[in-house]
């Protein structure tokens, strides 16, 4: 099973978005717990996650947070991204047989356009990052952004794809 975390500021919509794509793999008995990491949100965002059934930690030390999670796997993903059909059984298939971290692959429908691809700098987070919980704990250090724990691992591609939240602000 995975703990689901996503890291936030005022981002009610995006979160909204990502809570109801990953409804799925929660019925399916993938998800654990998904667990929100808010940095001083003044919308709406606590109480959409308590109505989601999500914790909601307010300027959590990422390493703590870490330790506690549920899951032997961690999924790191920006509000606003979305799995896309197939990411449950990929991702169970991966957690069974591998022991490296992975990523999703963009979606090939929700593309931004050429230019902008690559106009901008990449979010480490932006196609998810699915690790083991081991090598999260080794990794994140107090003060630590989720952005960071993701950057610099060495990652597999899984088969399935996500819809990136750089795509949903373009919307």
């Amino acid at each position: 099973m995975i703990s689901v975390l996503i890291e936030c500021k005022d981002q009610e919509k995006p979160l909204a978005v990502t809570l109801a794509a990953l409804v799925h793999g929660a019925v399916e008995g993938l998800i654990a717990e998904v667990i929100i990491l808010d940095r001083g949100s003044r919308d709406n965002t606590a109480l959409l996650a308590d109505a989601a059934g999500c914790r909601f930690l307010e300027d959590p030390d990422l390493r703590d947070v870490v330790r506690s999670t549920r899951g032997d796997w961690l999924l790191l993903i920006e509000p606003g991204a979305r799995p896309l059909i197939g990411w449950i059984d990929h991702i169970g298939q991966h957690i069974m047989s591998g022991q490296m971290s992975a990523r999703m692959r963009p979606s090939r429908e929700y593309r931004l356009p050429f230019l902008q691809r690559f106009r901008r700098r990449l979010s480490a987070l932006e196609h998810g990052v699915l690790i083991p919980k081991r090598q999260a704990i080794a990794n994140a250090k107090s003060g630590q952004s989720l952005e960071s724990l993701g950057r610099g691992l060495a990652m597999t591609r899984l088969k399935c794809e996500i819809v990136p939240a750089s795509v949903l602000a373009l919307q």
